[in-house]
């Protein structure tokens, strides 16, 4: 299966092996004085080292050979595919894999299915598993972006296996580019087979388009036209008879304008109806048509088309208030009427669901909200990411003021810390001052593991709650994962600042899989414990989710987070029968929690958002006496105002941001740190203005302001203030014009005498459904014509607003892009999945194309597509080795260094391998005399012999017998020899040099030994 081999990403290195002949001529002479055998171990060396550099200049690379194959399926599951396709892809993946998957080869696969976003519904795997006949994951079904599963099956594809994809599609993308990715993957060594989708003929009727003036005049006349398109398959082309009907929203209010029979001959229609509007506001016209027969109309989707228009007038007023609370600020409603304001009131429970629903209003006004309310899981209401991103978009895009006014459940006591509303807002919602505020503390239990896509549910639900939070409070996470643990923090006692560590516990919740919890007793021990080592924390809270499955914990566990003030709310999700709850609820009522059972997860982050809020009640400040707000800085706000304002009993405190463009109105005197005092506060945010009155309008906190004589002076003021801007100096008509996934946005301007306005620097802003922001150009293209562009291929509402520049009002209008591009094609585009199939892979044939698609017999299908076949070149991985090199590379230069510079004697051997020989034979040895002790030996005798023949030849002077010649008897030995008198030297003998001694001479040759053997002799100590 696997084929080994070596290669080089730059061989033109390999040349430098060609010096090695000469490193060897031009080293071999200065090694000279090593001896042979050490010459010629560092020429090695050096030679090896010099091979290991040159390898890995050449970047040697090992390379492995594989003949597996991994085949991903892609399965469109936008809404263009029928219902009963998408159960045809099913059946042919498993079949696939059932007939064609090796086993025994480690053949893998894995399952891809996308819409506008790509999801894995099945992994990588070498087994033949089944795929649910129900895909599991979450898609967004409106839109085809083939790019991206392509792009995602690249990504997840092995290195070590041939590659390809097999698309179950009818082509008809409407996002990313499909080609491109697919060139991309092609060239990547990803084979393309594709299985088309074949979208059968049938007949279809669209509105097309609504046209409207985007701005029209109070009592002008004007006309409407609805573009219809009757698209019939050849042959059968007929017209169409139904009924049109047009009607105008405003707020919640419809009125039909038309309603008509119509017939639509083939092609395109236009039908004009006439409008004239009496009343100012932002108007929503929606054309809709419905068929006689609804067999000539394949898709209804397509059957509705909308636009926008603006008459302008008074400014309007959308007040937005607590479901719980109505009519607690029913008496600044009467007032700001009675300023001639028009004032719309909504509350939590009816909010807006688009961008466009807020167009009629010049300002919004946030009385005393909180972002969650409600008193159980059935009536909980919030205001969602979504909602929350078009207060932002509506003030900092399209210029809607924007107040929040105070109260026991708004700013950062309502829940409102880190979203996008207090990005808006002149004062920051958190209080870092300890003290000012103290802080609270958290705990998260996760136990839900039996509700329908649990992990995710929980991931959601924990996002919230750590994003809520302030960044001074605590919070910790208990999991089940084979035993009781913390999710983070485990070494520092569970719970931890969420401050610096925000963005850490976000990453773990990500990546958390939650386990089945036997027993509460032990993780509520551990959070127990947790709160008892936060000491700073005035406020703590615990909130559980579970199904009630798990033992109870002990009245013992129960008293001890009561003892330390810990309340805990308990939330049953698919709680097992009535005992279940019932634990989950006493565990609630025991520690002044509260119960949610919930029927609907989509209930739990409203639950969550407005349990966690109890951390931020600190921040409410009440002090007693009431005290009177100090005029900090003249606004125009206080136009006219003398004497200052009455006092207040309370506000919620906020931190004011450190910006230059916050004008800071009004001022508590307490608390002392100014910066968490303010009680009114201002700034331009974007193109429109928003404004913080911390206390309320008289209801709690102001009560004296209610019969204060500049009542009424102050909040029509305020809210004229933050009004959008008008100016109705010079007439600019807008139209826009809808085509080929872009608006086509055309300007004409005329001034007051109704004569062309040219060199205007005009720029435009869109807000698209998806709440991205896209800044376009618009250029002049004719006198007082000005044309500008954007993208517009999502589905939904495009607010646009142009700037005519400076000290002028901007110019708001929308497009609606009334249905998804889904059912704008009827027809499976075989061109596209021709083009994907015909890519071609390196050294590879091109993919193949089942012309007859996915509606052939299923027999036929499985044969004519083998996706496991193996007509790829096989799979090479390629890997540098040369970091490797370097490691050994080094280890031979020591080898070198240590050849040269040290010298080791083998003699040793000689005599280890004669004991071993002697030993073996059994026989006895005399110890080798050393060389260098024969030596001396040799030495010894040699001087001796010298010492002989010198007495031998010594003279000796005493009588003349001696001094003639030697003595006749001298010659002959005698058995007794007669002693001699030990003759007297002469001067001669007295000045000849004294002959040597034995020790002197034996030293002498001990010295001559060590100098032959290249040492220096031994010291006097060493002898």
């Amino acid at each position: 299966m696997w084929e080994h081999s070596f290669t080089f990403d730059s061989p033109g290195y390999l040349l430098l092996l060609l010096l090695l002949p000469l490193m060897w001529w031009w080293s071999y002479d200065s090694l000279s004085g090593l001896g042979y055998w050490r010459r010629l171990a560092a020429l090695v060396f050096r030679s090896l080292v010099l091979t290991v550099i040159v390898l890995s200049l050449a970047d040697i690379q090992y390379q492995r050979r594989n003949d597996q194959l991994t085949v991903i399926y892609l399965l469109d599951q936008s809404l263009s595919i029928p219902t009963d396709d998408r159960q045809d892809m099913v059946e042919f993946v498993n079949d696939s894999i059932m007939e064609h998957q090796d086993e025994s080869r480690n053949d893998r696969y894995a399952v891809i299915v996308f819409g506008k976003d790509a999801a894995v519904e099945m992994p990588l795997v070498n087994v033949q598993l089944p795929l649910p006949t129900r895909t599991e994951a979450i898609l967004d079904p409106e839109y085809t972006d083939l790019a991206t599963a392509i792009q995602r099956a690249k990504a997840m594809f092995p290195a070590d296996a041939a590659k390809r994809i097999v698309i179950l599609s009818d082509g008809n993308e409407n996002l990313g580019n499909a080609r491109r990715e697919a060139r991309s993957a092609s060239a990547t060594g990803v084979s393309i087979d594709v299985v088309p989708v074949m979208l059968s003929a049938r007949g279809e009727v669209s509105v097309e388009k609504l046209d409207v003036p985007a701005n029209a005049r109070r009592g002008q006349p004007f006309q409407m036209r609805v573009v219809m398109r009757n698209d019939a398959p050849e042959g059968s082309a007929r017209p169409v008879k139904g009924k049109l009907r047009v009607i105008r929203k405003t707020g919640d209010r419809e009125d039909p304008i038309i309603e008509q029979d119509i017939e639509v001959p083939p092609g395109k229609r236009v039908f004009t109806v006439p409008e004239e509007i009496d009343l100012p506001d932002f108007y929503t016209y929606e054309a809709r048509f419905s068929p006689d027969d609804p067999a000539a109309d394949g898709m209804t989707q397509n059957n509705t088309a909308s636009a926008f228009t603006h008459v302008r007038g008074k400014g309007h007023v959308l007040l937005i208030e607590n479901w719980e609370k109505q009519g607690e600020f029913d008496y600044l409603v009467d007032r700001l009427r009675a300023e001639d304001i028009t004032v719309t009131v909504t509350t939590t429970d009816r909010l807006f669901s688009s961008l466009a629903e807020l167009q009629r209003y010049d300002s919004i006004i946030l009385t005393n909200v909180s972002r969650s309310s409600g008193t159980d899981a059935d009536n909980v209401s919030s205001f969602s990411d979504d909602q929350i991103s078009m207060l932002e978009r509506n003030t900092r895009e399209l210029g809607c003021g924007l107040i929040m006014l105070g109260g026991p459940d708004t700013f950062g006591a309502g829940g409102w810390t880190n979203t996008e509303l207090e990005k808006v807002m002149p004062v920051d919602f958190e209080i870092k001052n300890a003290k000012v505020t103290p802080v609270g503390a958290l705990v998260l239990m996760m136990h839900a593991g039996e509700m329908p896509q649990a992990n995710y549910w929980q991931k959601r639900i924990a996002f919230e709650s750590i994003k809520m939070l302030g960044s001074r409070d605590y919070c910790g996470l208990v999991q089940w994962n084979g035993n009781d643990s913390w999710l983070w923090g485990a070494s520092q006692g569970g719970l931890i600042r969420v401050g610096p560590n925000r963005k850490m516990m976000l990453g773990r919740v990500d990546q958390m899989t939650i386990g089945d919890m036997p027993a509460f007793d032990g993780a509520m021990k551990m959070a127990a414990t947790a709160f008892a080592g936060v000491k700073d924390a005035a406020v703590k809270h615990m909130i559980i989710i579970s199904d009630g499955d798990p033992q109870p914990p002990t009245t013992a566990t129960l008293n001890l987070l009561k003892q330390q003030q810990v309340k805990v709310t308990t939330v049953a999700v698919g709680s097992h029968g009535t005992l279940g709850s019932q634990e989950m609820q006493k565990i609630a009522t025991f520690t002044g929690g509260k119960y949610y059972e919930v029927k609907s997860a989509n209930a739990l982050p409203k639950i969550y958002q407005r349990e966690t809020r109890r951390i931020a009640r600190p921040l409410v400040y009440e002090p007693k006496p009431p005290v009177q707000p100090q005029i900090v800085s003249q606004h125009e706000i206080l136009d006219g105002f003398e004497g200052g304002v009455p006092p207040i009993s309370g506000f919620v405190l906020t931190s004011v941001k450190d910006n230059p463009l916050v004008e800071v109105i009004l001022r508590s005197p307490q608390p002392t740190t100014e910066k968490n005092a303010t009680v009114l506060a201002a700034w331009t945010y974007g193109a429109g203005k928003a404004a913080a009155l911390t206390t309320d309008a008289g209801k709690r906190w102001a009560s004296d302001w209610t019969s204060w004589d500049n009542y009424d002076k102050f909040f029509s003021q305020l809210v004229r203030w933050s009004m959008r801007p008008t100016d109705d100096a010079g007439i600019f008509n807008i139209a826009t014009n809808v085509r080929d996934g872009s608006t086509e946005v055309i300007v004409t301007a005329l001034d007051e005498d109704d004569q062309f306005l040219n060199n205007q620097s005009l720029s435009g802003t869109v807000v698209a459904p998806d709440m991205t922001s896209i800044p376009f150009h618009i250029e002049q293209t004719a006198p007082g014509r000005y044309t500008g562009e954007f993208p517009s291929e999502l589905a939904g509402s495009y607010l646009v607003v142009i700037n005519p520049g400076s000290g002028k009002a901007p110019i708001r209008t929308g497009v609606n892009v009334g249905y998804s591009a889904e059912y704008r094609d009827y027809q499976t585009n075989m061109a596209l999945l021709r083009t994907l199939a015909e890519l071609a892979p390196k050294d590879a044939p091109r993919g193949t194309l089942v012309e007859s698609g996915l509606n052939a017999t299923e027999a036929e299908l499985v044969e004519d597509e083998n996706p496991f076949r193996r007509d790829l070149p096989p799979a090479i991985s390629n890997q540098s080795i040369w970091p490797w090199l370097i490691v050994i590379g080094s280890c031979i230069f020591l080898g070198d260094v240590f050849v040269r510079r040290v010298q080791i004697n083998f003699l040793w051997m000689n005599v280890f391998l004669a004991k071993v020989r002697d030993k073996l034979l059994r026989r006895q040895r005399e110890a080798p005399v050393p060389e260098t002790i024969g030596r001396l030996r040799s030495k010894k005798q040699e001087i001796g012999q010298q010492i002989e023949r010198q007495r031998s030849a010594s003279r000796f002077e005493g009588t003349a017998q001696s001094a003639t010649g030697p003595s006749p008897l001298a010659k002959e030995p005698t058995t007794a020899p007669t002693p001699t008198k030990k003759p007297t030297p002469t001067a001669d003998q007295l000045d000849a040099p004294t002959p040597e001694s034995y020790t002197e001479r034996l030293l002498k040759a001990k010295r001559d030994v060590w100098k032959e053997r290249g040492g220096d002799p031994p010291s006097e100590k060493e002898k």
